[in-house]
């Protein structure tokens, strides 16, 4: 079983300034997270961060000590939800693992949280040092160490990611070039990296293809659909023979990327993200890429993405006709969405009425092509054109975004490029910075796992 922990930015930096209040004294916090209770990994995501009064505690440069009354209200609020609480103490700098005095502390608070959680389910304690940089290690019955935190991930306009240290061996010519384009700890962590991939034909597979020589360790492969021979123009690695085989995007791209024989794990699943199965298996990777054309499922990965507080890249491409025979305009965005801030609906991108559309489109055709007809249903697209040279160019932008958060390179701060948009057209480009908070989607940050799934009676 693998473990990892996942908090925004703001709960990072909320954690910081409460940890370190500059009198070199050590203090301490618990976070309430959700889960996605895996069979392979466990991830905790935070949902609320509770300081612990400086004034409560005894604090001293080595040690502290803290009323652990405080854990009462938290038991209450956790129990019978599945929720996991982590401990979070300050280290000097110098003070680099637990001590002796942390690990008789944790040992008696979290036999007494399990005991009285009485769920069998682990939770964490964590140290955070004066540079922000976090690590840890889950308990579970008895307060007994079960694992090291295999990642901690702080999502932000940077994402700042700890690992353990990965296999990879940086003097082989393939990960030399990138060591020496993004730096070995960056190398090491694409290594370490699971990340599923939503839709894999036009630009999906492009950002596949990318994704898989720059050598991330676990790639998680949706789409539902089959080759077919429309698709040739835009999908690598598709044949006429897969076309005539009908064999699944999914399976066709895994197979390219073990003909690379870089050594790394894909799982190729043929079958849409509006299903529980898929949307747990997505639930448990480190990233998100979105390469779908419809709004239904990017509403739902946008959620699934706050509720499991994942970073979520999305590419969007679009040709417009100029009702001659030609095209009007080729433009394309890339959006990188953070858990709690602005979402693709608060961004504009799509109305509700859209996303119920393509619902209805999916779950009641005839009503969806009655309501066309009778003019109750606007501004869904039926099918738009793709062209590869274009998918190329957006599918390039948007992983070298992504690049660009985990090593930043770019001359201005990434927190300027929430969007990229831009028209092939007139050559032009515009990035924008984080807008206002999505009002529907903030308030699910961390929760993990619940019944219904995402809270989408569909799920259940």
């Amino acid at each position: 079983m693998k473990y990892c922990l996942r908090m925004t930015e703001a709960q990072h930096s909320m954690l910081r300034s409460h940890l370190f209040p500059g009198d070199g004294n050590e203090a301490v916090a618990l976070l309430i997270c959700g889960r996605r209770n895996g069979d392979n990994r466990h991830a905790f995501v935070v949902q609320q961060v509770i300081p612990v009064a400086h004034h409560l505690c005894d604090r001293r440069p080595d040690r502290i000590t803290w009323p652990t009354d405080v854990i009462d209200q938290l038991i209450t609020e956790c129990f019978g939800r599945g929720r996991a609480i982590i401990k979070v103490h300050s280290h000097s700098e110098n003070f680099r693992h637990f001590s002796s005095v942390d690990d008789n502390s944790d040992q008696a608070l979290f036999a007494s949280i399990t005991s009285l959680l009485d769920d069998s389910l682990p939770h964490g304690s964590v140290i955070m040092l004066p540079d922000g940089e976090l690590f840890g290690r889950v308990l579970v019955e008895g307060g007994r160490v079960e694992a090291t935190l295999d990642s901690i991930m702080v999502v932000g306009a940077d994402i700042r990611l700890w690992t353990k240290e990965g296999n990879i061996d940086f003097h082989t010519g393939f990960s030399l070039r990138h060591a020496q384009a993004f730096g070995k700890g960056t190398t090491a962590l694409l290594r370490n990296l699971s990340i599923a991939v939503i839709g894999c034909s036009g630009t999906g597979s492009i950002v596949v293809e990318q994704l898989a020589r720059l050598g991330v360790g676990r790639l998680v492969l949706i789409d539902p659909d089959v080759i077919e021979e429309k698709n040739l123009n835009r999908i690598l690695n598709s044949t006429k023979e897969d076309a005539r085989l009908l064999r699944p995007k999914v399976q066709v791209l895994a197979s390219a990327i073990a003909r690379l024989e870089l050594g790394q794990e894909v799982v190729p699943i043929q079958a849409n993200l509006l299903t529980p199965e898929v949307v747990r298996l997505v639930a448990e990777c480190d990233f998100v890429f979105g390469c779908m054309d419809g709004v239904e499922g990017r509403h739902l990965l946008n959620r699934l993405a706050t509720f499991y507080v994942l970073p979520y890249f999305d590419v969007g491409v679009r040709l417009d006709a100029d009702g001659r025979g030609g095209i009007d305009r080729i433009a394309g965005a890339v959006h990188y969405l953070q858990p709690g801030k602005s979402s693709l609906l608060s961004r504009g991108v799509y109305s509700m009425a859209r996303v119920e559309a393509e619902e209805m489109r999916r779950t009641n055709p005839e009503m969806y092509r009655r309501q066309i007809k009778e003019g109750y249903l606007r501004g869904v697209d039926e099918d738009r054109p793709a062209v590869i040279s274009v998918n190329m160019f957006f599918a390039s932008l948007m992983v070298n975004d992504f690049l660009a958060r985990l090593h930043p390179y770019r001359n201005t701060t990434n927190g300027a490029f929430a969007y990229i948009g831009g028209s092939l057209s007139e050559m032009q480009f515009y990035p924008e910075p984080e807008g206002e908070i999505c009002p529907v989607l903030a308030r699910h940050v961390g929760k993990g796992d619940v019944i219904p799934l995402l809270e989408r009676p569909a799920l259940s």
